[in-house]
């Protein structure tokens, strides 16, 4: 029997748990506060008392509502501590955190950690070293706050078959598009409104452009398809050219525009299987139970092969929420460490190809104004099916020189769909081509 666990499930007294947190932004004071009023809660949850051994920070000079002998600016000697059984990273960025952890790691320490840049272009390395020294390295706050995804996707599914994964994962983008949609207010007003309510950053560029989301999509498609995926592997785009137009039209349609981390494994007509990782702004029906997401909330929907479809749904980001799931991981690590044992790290025995966004298959609604004469919709109809690409819907709205044609288009590769918006693009008739989305969760 393990000398630190009573089968009571009582703490029998056993060495205590020390731990390091490193950073102490909004998610790391938010681990702190929670540690600590929560301490005689997490002993008996995990059946060994819990030590905070101390909490790396840059400026020593700041209050920040703990014992002053716990802060260190010297990181790395924090890690490596004889006392420190786990650490915690909440610094975000890929350096230093990324030898931080790797000294943790190396050092026989597990790891708790929400820092989604990092495990999107180095969860291989950093594997690999909590299996060679024997621990954990758990990450379920790096993808949409508190919403537990990543461990239903690597224990509650490992016997299933994951086909698809898409979610609304970024909840700055998320609160600007159903702003639009909601009030009617263009893409700027509404970003610098996200900016006033502490939902958009000072520079948004992550959000606003994909790249947050792209990362989560990367850690999603790993875990979902036991294949390793980075960040460069994902197909992305932004939602920074989207309009309150495209709202107004998307309703005409009886859908909304949502920012969607798409994952999905696909089979070529001999059977071979590929994954895609994409994250692009896209119609989705009002139907689709990812539309009624609004706001700075997330949600995730994983369809598997014997289960079914799956939801899961909360708040996405925030000190609190994200805390909550780094508490979790925290008290899984320590567990592991009372009983002797470790949890499941990443597996890629499938090692499935990416497949490109060219051979995807996609459906695209494209806005363009046109001049308002006989046969224009022939020529723009011609164009679409040179290319094979037929269309579902066509909408005009306005005329002469206010003239604007709406198209939809049914299922083809995007190759095909993107060749036609360049054919457009150089035709007469077609004065500008001024939006393309794509469009998802429809049966065609």
């Amino acid at each position: 029997m393990n000398p630190t666990h009573d089968p009571t499930g009582a703490s029998t007294g056993g060495r205590p748990i020390g731990l390091a947190v490193l950073g102490m932004g909004n998610v790391g004071t938010e681990v702190v506060r929670i540690f600590d009023e929560s301490a005689d809660d997490l002993r008996a949850r995990v059946g060994a008392p819990l030590e905070l051994r101390g909490v790396a920070v840059r400026d020593l000079t700041r209050a920040r509502g703990i014992a002053a002998e716990l802060l260190t600016d010297d990181a790395e000697s924090l890690v490596t501590r004889d006392d420190v059984d786990i650490v915690v990273e909440l610094m975000g960025g890929i350096d230093p955190a990324r030898g931080l952890i790797r000294a943790a790691l190396e050092s026989g320490k597990s790891v708790v950690t929400a820092n989604k840049a990092l495990l999107a272009e180095y969860t291989g390395e950093l594997a690999t070293a909590a299996a060679d020294a024997k621990v954990d390295l758990y990450f379920e706050a790096a993808v949409a706050g508190a919403i537990p995804v990543i461990r239903p996707l690597m224990q509650s599914l490992a016997g299933d078959t994951v086909e698809r994964v898409a979610g609304i994962v970024n909840g700055t983008t998320n609160f600007i598009l159903s702003a639009m949609d909601e009030t009617g207010a263009d893409y700027a007003e509404t970003l610098a409104e996200a900016g006033r309510l502490g939902y958009a950053e000072a520079d948004p560029t992550a959000d606003v452009e994909g790249y947050d989301a792209a990362a989560k999509a990367a850690i999603l498609a790993s875990i979902a398809f036991h294949t390793r995926i980075t960040a460069a592997d994902v197909f992305r785009e932004g939602i920074s050219s989207v309009t309150a137009a495209d709202l107004v039209a998307a309703r005409k349609f009886d859908c909304t525009v949502k920012l969607l981390s798409i994952c999905e494994r696909i089979r070529d007509a001999d059977g071979k299987q590929r994954v895609s990782a994409r994250v692009y702004p896209a119609l989705i029906p009002l139907s689709h139970p990812l539309a009624t997401v609004n706001g700075a909330f997330n949600a995730v929907v994983v369809e598997a092969r014997s289960a079914g479809r799956l939801m899961f749904y909360g708040q996405g980001a925030g000190g609190a929420p994200t805390a909550s799931a780094v508490l979790g991981d925290l008290v899984m690590a320590a567990r592991n460490k009372v009983h002797g044992g470790r949890g499941p790290l990443e597996s890629t025995y499938a090692k499935l190809p990416v497949a490109p966004i060219d051979d995807v298959t996609t459906r695209y609604y494209v806005s363009m104004r046109v001049a308002d004469r006989p046969g224009v919709l022939a020529q723009i109809a011609n164009e679409f099916s040179k290319r094979s690409v037929s269309l579902a819907a066509v909408r005009q709205e306005g005329a002469g020189d206010d003239a604007r044609l709406i198209v939809v288009t049914h299922r083809a590769p995007d190759r095909a769909q993107s060749e036609c918006v360049a054919a457009l693009k150089d035709m007469d008739a077609v004065l500008m081509v001024s939006s393309v989305l794509r469009m998802e969760g429809t049966d065609d």
